[in-house]
């Protein structure tokens, strides 16, 4: 589908100091780098701009320094760690404005790359500082945006920076956009959403604005409980939410409403508590005990969501189906990944999924790399199903700078 912003095919980049948004703020675990997915996702756009000639100034956020230099939050191991991985040097600089950082930039050579340091080090970063942004702006010709997963905070490296600089989406926020915008905004029909996790709460408005896009809707993981409180059917010492029980019942008019059909759990797996030695029992979702726990979906739903599945030509994946976690209770959760994963490699179907835990079921089934997109962008995602526009995204549409922000 045609972008609504420019990308890097637009950009005649050699010779260009390139300000690349980043998203650097990895998972770190008795400092080291827990998890490099984030960083090699980043290396296709940065071997390109290199490629072609542009200087690459790196610029990211880590953690929450709440505007105060922290050494433990700098950026120099992750700009470590994409040298690694880039397989070439990688500069380190101590700072991201002011003689440091133009010095530093002053003395790039065409190709080669630079990380700057945290720019949330800065109170002005989450501020939206228009001070801040001008400071950052001013170190480079061009900006590239291939962070959608901090999208959807108007910080000044995000959103602040492309209103002063002629700006692109980089590969992974345009494939992002791309996935996204197939799945969601001009979908295939039939077009399904899968909904899962602990928490309605959490997930009203997504809810609220699926139903009005999607054919089908299916409910599962702790949240299915809630629905089927709501519609008065025994879910015994299941995680539930009983004051949002009125809200449930509002989703599934509105669903009808609109047409959507919303798929519950028509059997589960039950247990007296959540460890891999409970006794587990399938039963039908009207034959719940009152001291029994719903931890997974049974048989006969994973065999219609089956049905379902054969059938889509659209699916949008966001929380898991059960407690995966806790084997055998993600029986459930795995039949429906890889029932998933081969309708998508057929190519019958368009599967897009994210979130820190469906990105961990998809993972635990062994078919992350199987799906037709997987998002990492964690809130920014969510913000996307909820309908919100994305002020770092809506900032790139932008067709030029705004003469009344200029950096000068």
């Amino acid at each position: 589908m045609a972008a609504p912003f420019r990308t890097l095919d637009a950009l005649s980049a050699a010779g260009k100091r390139v300000l690349l948004r980043a998203d650097l703020n990895v998972p770190v675990q008795d400092g080291s780098i827990a998890d490099l997915t984030r960083i090699e996702r980043l290396s296709p756009t940065i071997r390109e701009l290199s490629s072609k000639g542009a200087r690459v100034i790196v610029l990211s956020h880590f953690d929450r320094p709440k505007g105060k230099r922290v050494a433990s939050m700098s950026l120099a191991p992750m700009a470590a760690a994409l040298g690694k991985v880039l397989g070439r040097p990688v500069r380190f600089v101590a700072d991201c404005i002011g003689p440091a950082a133009e010095q530093a930039i002053a003395a790039l050579a065409d190709g080669d790359i630079a990380v700057l340091e945290n720019t949330r080090f800065y109170p002005g970063e989450e501020n939206n500082d228009p001070g801040f942004a001008r400071q950052l702006a001013a170190l480079g010709d061009v900006f590239v945006n291939d962070a959608f997963s901090v999208s959807h905070r108007a910080h000044a490296s995000t959103e602040g920076i492309a209103h002063l600089l002629p700006s692109y989406a980089g590969r992974l926020m345009q494939a992002e956009l791309e996935a996204l915008g197939a799945a969601l905004t001009t979908p295939q029909h039939p077009a399904a959403a899968i909904i899962g996790g602990a928490k309605i709460s959490t997930k009203l408005e997504l809810l609220g604005n699926l139903v009005g896009r999607v054919d089908v809707l299916v409910i599962g993981g702790a949240m299915a409980n809630t629905f089927l409180a709501a519609e008065g059917k025994e879910v015994g010492r299941s995680l539930q939410e009983t004051a949002l029980q009125p809200a449930a019942r509002a989703i599934l008019a509105q669903a009808a409403a609109a047409g959507c059909t919303v798929m519950l759990p028509i059997d589960a797996v039950t247990a007296p508590d959540l460890t891999a030695a409970a006794e587990a029992r399938i039963v039908d979702i009207d034959a719940v005990a009152p001291d029994a726990m719903i931890l997974d979906i049974g048989p006969r739903t994973v065999a219609a969501l089956r049905a379902e599945i054969a059938r889509l030509k659209t699916l949008v994946w966001n929380g898991p189906l059960g407690a995966f976690e806790t084997p055998p209770f993600d029986a459930g959760t795995n039949a429906f990944a890889h029932a998933v994963a081969a309708a998508t490699r057929s190519g019958a179907l368009l599967s897009v999924a994210g979130g820190g835990d469906t990105v961990s079921a998809l993972r635990h089934a062994g078919v992350l790399d199987q799906i037709s997109y997987v998002s990492t962008a964690g809130g920014a995602f969510l913000e996307w199903l909820e309908g919100k526009i994305l002020p770092g995204v809506a900032a790139l549409a932008a067709s030029d700078p705004d003469p009344a922000r200029d950096v000068a």
